[in-house]
């Protein structure tokens, strides 16, 4: 029986990522062998626009169809998405309080070639979790264990279709002269914006 709560790896997760995350004490398993689901977090990001809110979608290699495990998914560089993504990130931040401090540590995701997107989730989660100065990812699962008692099982907790209707307390955001709060985007959305904070908040 699953001792720690389950959690699915997400490309620049959404702020409730981590606030989930500090709800288990930071105890928890990463899941390696689920099926790869589209449409999800696990290759998607939403940031904050001039025009609200903005996905950023990290394509993968076609054929990672349902029954392709997520530990074996492959990104694909047919498109040069990770220019497009840093242009955007750079367009929508670049003015931000803190865009500045993280960009030197966050630009190399951008310029080195993963072969899977688990592992490059991985490595970016954990220079996540280490500018919030919170443990680094240990702990996987071994296989895909399907008895998990709901209040451990977080791998499909973090919808994509209502994930902005959740109720968070706010915080300045750059485009606020055009936009109204936009809640539950990207962690780096506060990251940016909040800086040194951001653990606090979450």
């Amino acid at each position: 029986m699953q001792s720690s709560a389950i959690f699915p790896l997400f490309y620049l997760p959404p702020v409730s990522y981590f606030s989930a995350l500090k709800e288990q004490h930071f105890e928890f398993t990463i899941e390696k062998y689920e099926h790869f689901p589209k449409q999800t977090f696990r290759n998607r990001a939403t940031i904050a626009s001039p025009d609200g809110k903005l996905d950023l979608i990290l394509p993968v290699v076609r054929g990672s169809k349902a029954h392709t495990p997520i530990k074996d998914v492959k990104i694909s560089y047919d498109s040069k998405w990770q220019r497009l993504h840093w242009l955007s990130l750079q367009t929508c931040y670049r003015s931000s309080a803190y865009f500045e401090f993280y960009e030197d540590g966050l630009v190399p995701f951008y310029e080195k070639k993963y072969t899977f997107l688990f592992d490059f989730n991985l490595a970016l989660s954990n220079w996540l979790l280490k500018q919030m100065k919170i443990n680094q990812i240990t702990d996987f699962t071994a296989g895909y264990e399907k008895d998990v008692p709901p209040g451990l099982d977080f791998r499909n907790k973090f919808n994509k279709k209502d994930i902005h209707e959740i109720d968070m307390k706010s915080y300045f955001q750059v485009f606020s002269d055009r936009n109204t709060f936009i809640p539950n985007l990207s962690i780096v959305d506060l990251l940016f914006n909040q800086g040194p904070q951001t653990k606090l908040y979450i």
